[in-house]
């Protein structure tokens, strides 16, 4: 085989490329042509087969360490064409990206877009796209067709080079993403009744990187699962929902719409456009995955030109804790003055908004509202009190009423909606979470999706998508026995939160040990420790967090409500401390002058050595929440320490099973 090597550098960025050509090959299966693709520190290799009438395909390496092989992809059309299979090349061409991007909020107040791209312009006028960062590789299908398409199907493939253990999501189609997840070589869920996983997946390479499989700028288009199979050479091979044909209402008191029937394709699209990426993020080890942001790299640009009214923050919920109000002259519930005392107490502690959950209306008729509240009335006065209200809606009800319920939400001056029950993401539903962004912002509306699917950039493309649920969060230990674990939350910080900003609903007030705790509906207690929960604001992104239990219960405990009050929702800078997928994480967070850190543990007992190195020169003042020397008994058992410390020192943290830590560090005054 003859290898033709060109090397192409960019003064302009520094970036090198490298690109190789095969003029010949001695592959039967596939006689493509072969482009080598490079990530800008050179640690990522991209191979691309194609052309000469072969099938697609790629490989990726680590350090020179394969770690995906030959993996064929291709897309099937209604009319018979099949992008991807048959391949003829027309041309290629190769490009380099180095920028600094800022985004409207985040965990950093920059990030480097810094990439080198190739694309593959193919005849019957498609495109493959590849493109190699320092934080993993995508690829994406263009088409360049005319009027709609009909896409069959889409074939995605992810050829391991190992039997990799991999922390999996098994789910249908018709799920929230908020199963727990499993952990266990990919050849061990195949053939199994847990073989299909949502995404993100994550995946160890012994001795080698962690790979974490997502997708990005999902549009018009249905979501990504993927299917284990094979015991010897594992693959994971992608699956998609299939176009809705018929639906009738179902589930919980029939907030969904069950897909009862389905259609042969997964999509009518326009025939000229961009398909989602198909994202490989990679990590040198589970720290990185912490501040890995590929998934908002490779999202469309904001689509809202005006952003200035759109405001992180925190929230009063409702309705985790049942509108429990204690020490008031007055019968709490879906009331004025309930509402008003939970407005008070947003006001009086600098919460942005206050939620009004399921109960304000009929949950079919969002026109029609709970006689048991004058809606005008709180409306007033949250508005004298500068707090944003927040509507909790099922979503076909929304979508059936979109245009008259937003427009009267409008004339209220509603901040933003929460949407639940979606728990889809075939192309109807993905259509609604863009139209419903769309039509919200012309308002000056956020929206924080329940019920939902994971992210794949639309908080980028619409910011006013303030944030998303798709995991299982706290609401969780109102009635399951095995909801929120501390396990599992010391998990999804690695694996779902690589995709973007999660709404777990943090801040019980009431704790418990493993021994001790039960599901109480309406007087919820979490899994673990006070500190964890802390903790979850330092840890957790949510651009929209909540508070979730009692107001009463925060102001019994002003140590910990100031905590809560003062911890910011958005970042201008991260630094991952010490962390192990599964076992414990931490992490440090800045916002201005002022550093935050928070620390968790699974059921296990823990010590972690901090070490203050992130702090800036010169001196700070330390305020540490730390589980209390009974902390394993009583949950709520915490301690507040105060010292001075400088970014010499280091700090030994002591956590119960289920425990955490949290910390803030304010310069002193000179």
């Amino acid at each position: 085989m003859i290898n033709l090597f060109l090397r192409l550098s960019s003064i302009r960025t520094g970036v090198v490329l490298l690109l190789a050509s095969s003029l010949a090959s001695c592959n039967r299966e596939n006689p493509g042509q072969t482009y080598t693709l490079r990530s800008p520190d050179n640690q990522i290799t991209v191979t691309v087969k194609a052309g000469n009438g072969g099938q697609a395909e790629y490989q990726v390496a680590y350090k020179d360490q394969p770690v995906i092989l030959d993996s064929p992809i291709s897309m099937t059309l209604a009319d018979g064409k099949s992008p991807g299979t048959k391949t003829e090349l027309v041309d290629y061409k190769t490009t380099s990206q180095n920028r600094s991007l800022v985004p409207l909020y985040g965990i950093s107040d920059s990030l480097r877009d810094q990439y080198n791209e190739l694309t593959l312009n193919f005849k019957d006028n498609y495109s493959i796209v590849f493109r190699a960062y320092n934080e993993g590789m995508a690829y994406r299908f263009v088409t360049r067709l005319p009027g709609e398409i009909t896409v069959k199907s889409e074939e995605v493939n992810i050829k391991l080079a190992g039997d990799y253990p991999a922390w999996l999501h098994p789910v249908g189609f018709e799920s929230s993403s908020e199963e727990k997840y499993s952990y266990r070589p990919v050849s061990q869920f195949s053939g199994s009744d847990t073989a299909t996983t949502s995404l993100p997946v994550l995946l160890e390479v012994p001795n080698g990187p962690r790979l974490a499989i997502l997708e990005a700028d999902l549009l018009d288009y249905a979501g990504l699962y993927l299917e284990a199979e094979g015991k010897d050479q594992p693959v994971l091979k992608g699956v998609l929902p299939a176009y809705p044909k018929r639906v009738e209402p179902g589930g919980h008191m029939n907030f969904n719409l069950r897909v009862m029937e389905r259609e042969d394709f997964i999509a009518r699209t326009q025939g000229t456009r961009s398909f989602p990426w198909r994202v490989i993020a990679v990590a040198a080890g589970d720290s990185e995955l912490l501040t890995n942001q590929l998934v908002y790299l490779l999202a469309s640009e904001s689509k809202i030109s005006d952003t200035s009214w759109i405001k992180p923050g925190k929230v009063s919920w409702d309705w985790w804790n049942s509108l429990n109000l204690q020490g008031v002259p007055f019968k709490t519930g879906f009331n004025t003055d309930t509402y008003k005392y939970y407005i008070d107490f947003a006001a009086q502690n600098g919460i942005e908004y206050v939620n009004l959950d399921e109960g304000w209306s009929d949950q079919f008729d969002l026109l029609k509202v709970t006689n048991k509240l004058d809606m005008p009335e709180v409306i007033r006065y949250a508005k004298e009190k500068n707090v944003g209200l927040i509507l909790w809606c099922v979503w076909h009800t929304l979508d059936k009423q979109m245009i008259p319920a937003l427009d009267q939400f409008q004339k209220w001056g509603i901040a933003g909606l929460k949407v639940d029950f979606m728990d889809r993401d075939d192309q109807i539903m993905v259509n609604f979470y863009e139209r419903l962004l769309q039509e919200a912002a012309r308002r000056k509306m956020l929206v924080n999706y329940h019920g939902s699917y994971k992210p794949t950039g639309l908080q980028r493309t619409y910011p006013n998508n303030i944030n998303r649920e798709g995991v299982r969060g706290l609401e969780w230990d109102k009635w399951h026995e095995e909801g929120a674990t501390p396990e599992y939350a010391v998990t999804v910080p690695f694996i779902r939160m690589v995709a973007g900003s999660m709404d777990y609903t943090p801040g019980a007030m009431i704790n418990a040990n493993k021994k001790d705790w039960r599901p109480v509906g309406d007087r919820p207690m979490s899994k673990g420790t006070r500190c964890q929960q802390l903790a979850m604001y330092v840890v957790y992104f949510a651009p929209l967090q909540m508070l979730a239990d009692s107001p009463t219960n925060y102001q019994r405990e002003p140590e910990v409500l100031d905590f809560l009050k003062a911890v910011p929702t958005v970042w201008d800078e991260t630094k991952p401390l010490q962390n192990k997928v599964g076992d414990y994480v931490s992490v440090a967070r800045r916002k201005g002058n002022i550093w935050y850190a928070g620390a968790m543990t699974d059921w296990t007992p823990r010590e972690l050595t901090i070490r203050l190195d992130f702090l800036g020169e010169g001196t700070y003042s330390a305020e540490m929440f730390e589980d209390g020397t009974n902390a394993d008994r009583i949950g709520s058992d915490y301690r507040k320490l105060t010292r001075q410390v400088t970014r010499n020192d280091q700090i030994t943290v002591s956590m119960a099973p289920g425990g955490g830590w949290a910390a803030k560090f304010t310069p002193s005054a000179k």
